[in-house]
């Protein structure tokens, strides 16, 4: 069994990035960047593709990783993140001892403020647990991924129109296609402690983005969790824009979002 290890990385050096990495495992790497081109070399006996690509969105970079995939395990990683030594065996130890599993969640250690889960065990995963894992977290049988055609959104994330949930709507879309998901665990590297890409507080476009979001995500239902997210979530965001205004712009994002999904998005 080999694993493959996806990275996604904006204008980077990628020989320096393979070291800080401590990339150890056959990989594909996309870096966004001002030019076009594919080269792949061999490092330790390992296959590493580069992909530099002048297209922009994370969630066009992980299907072009996907995409150019091999091998039996995929992993996603990101260009903040530092692996474990020996993280090529501990995910595909846990895919060989568990393979009633389709899709497994990884511990990683990360400052508390970007913290948002710590798996305790191993334990299969509902729709309603799986938003809070990034796509870093992620380790997914190659076949199945590919069988099941399951890909990122291109509308959410870094360089997209949208802003952050390509993670949650790609697991979302992973569940509704069958595949099984469980979570460990077993920690195989840490991110590095960085300002978010993304979040640049409760503004206008967060809560009308998180709308459009939430109708891909819940789709007739987007209108309940739209109203829970508001009342659960006041006490973040008071001070910085009313609730009101809030649930407008939800309301709007939602609208929004029913309307591509018309178009075929």
């Amino acid at each position: 069994m080999r694993l493959t290890l996806l990275i996604s990385a904006l204008k980077v050096d990628t020989d320096e990035l393979i070291r800080k990495m401590h990339l150890s495992s056959d990989a594909v790497i996309v870096n966004q960047c001002d030019r076009d081109s594919v080269t792949e070399k061999e490092i330790d006996g390992r296959k590493i593709v580069i992909i530099e690509s002048s297209k922009r969105g994370v969630g066009e970079s992980r299907n072009m990783c996907i995409d150019n995939s091999f091998g039996d395990i995929l992993l996603f990683g990101d260009d903040d993140i530092v692996y474990e030594d020996d993280y090529e065996k501990k995910v595909i130890g846990e895919f060989e001892n568990r393979p009633e599993a389709d899709m497994i969640m990884f511990n990683f250690s990360v400052c508390e403020a970007r913290r948002t889960y710590v798996n305790e065990g191993f334990k299969k995963l509902s729709k309603y647990g799986i938003g809070r894992y990034p796509a870093y977290s992620i380790a997914v049988r190659r076949e199945c991924l590919i069988n099941k055609n399951v890909r990122f959104s291109t509308l959410f994330g870094g360089g997209a129109k949208y802003s952050n949930g390509e993670d949650s709507l790609f697991l979302m879309d992973a569940f509704r296609a069958g595949i099984k998901m469980y979570s460990t665990d077993t920690l195989i590297g840490m991110e590095e402690e960085n300002e978010s890409t993304w979040f640049n507080g409760y503004t206008e476009k967060f809560f009308f983005d998180r709308g459009v979001l939430f109708a891909f995500l819940y789709k007739k239902s987007a209108w309940l969790w739209r109203l829970r997210f508001i009342l659960v979530k006041k006490e973040m965001y008071r001070g910085e824009i009313k609730r009101k205004e809030a649930n407008r712009l939800m309301k709007a994002g939602i609208k929004e979002g029913f309307e591509l999904m018309k178009k075929g998005y």
